[in-house]
């Protein structure tokens, strides 16, 4: 494996008196996928908002290339190379694909008509159908709102948005959630893809056989510190479930 390019080290973070992150260690490579799993309270929400930038640990180090950084928030982070998908999608439902694509990020007009806030939406529209069909997803039309699309292809979207302006590493968490079987393929496709383009995947799921079928490596959590690390394709569900509940040790993990 290649030195890693996003790296946490012994993250701790209270909240009151609650530990929710003790020690915590992560480490994902460019082009790499890497499942972060872990039961219902091992810590995993936390220890992305502290990656991502939404929340900052008590304690611990994070560095990206190798040189420490201080993600001080969400726009720290992005302008890092650092975009996350969030389970809730994060989507404007009444705006066309192209439009949620640009969301926060509009292009302006040339000249007087761009100072006067006019949005150069032919060029918008151009830049999406070419990202889109960069990272194969097919949508039935660029000129109806996201909401009359398929959950699928609104989640294909929400990932495309955080890819596209992504250099370096992008979160995804529980990104097939509440999808069916094809569109959960059409997702994970469009992971495989990002990878593929040397952008590092770190994605949160609770389906082991999903986790298992897209990851590289597997970093499990449990009461907020990493007890285990696999290859994907040298582990099995039976490790990963004894990782997470405890029936499994790896001494050498954190």
């Amino acid at each position: 494996m290649s030195s890693p390019l996003l790296q946490a080290r012994s993250l701790v973070k209270h909240y009151g008196s609650v530990e929710a992150l003790r020690g915590a260690s992560f480490e994902v490579s460019a082009g790499e996928v890497v499942s972060l799993i872990g039961d219902n309270g091992a810590g995993k929400s936390t220890f992305i908002k502290c990656l991502s930038g939404a929340e900052q640990p008590d304690s611990g180090e994070i560095l990206l290339g190798g040189e420490q950084v201080r993600l001080d928030s969400p726009t720290t982070a992005r302008a890092l190379g650092i975009e996350t998908v969030y389970q809730d999608l994060a989507v404007a439902p009444d705006l066309d694909p192209a439009a949620n694509l640009f969301l926060g990020r509009e292009l302006k007009r040339r000249g007087l008509l761009g100072a006067l806030g006019m949005l150069d939406k032919a060029e918008m529209r151009r830049r999406a159908r070419a990202e889109f069909s960069r990272l194969g997803v097919n949508l039935q039309s660029l000129d109806v709102p996201i909401g009359a699309l398929s959950g699928g292809q609104r989640q294909s979207v929400a990932v495309a948005r955080s890819v596209v302006w992504a250099s370096k590493v992008v979160f995804m968490d529980e990104p097939t959630a509440a999808l069916g079987v094809v569109q959960r393929e059409r997702v994970l496709d469009v992971i495989r893809k990002v990878r593929d383009q040397g952008i590092a995947v770190v994605l949160i799921s609770h389906n082991m056989p999903e986790v298992l079928s897209v990851s590289d490596r597997v970093e499990v959590l449990r009461l907020g510190r990493r007890v285990a690390r696999f290859k994907a394709a040298e582990t099995s569900l039976e490790e990963l479930v004894g990782a997470m509940t405890g029936a499994l040790v790896q001494e050498d993990a954190a």
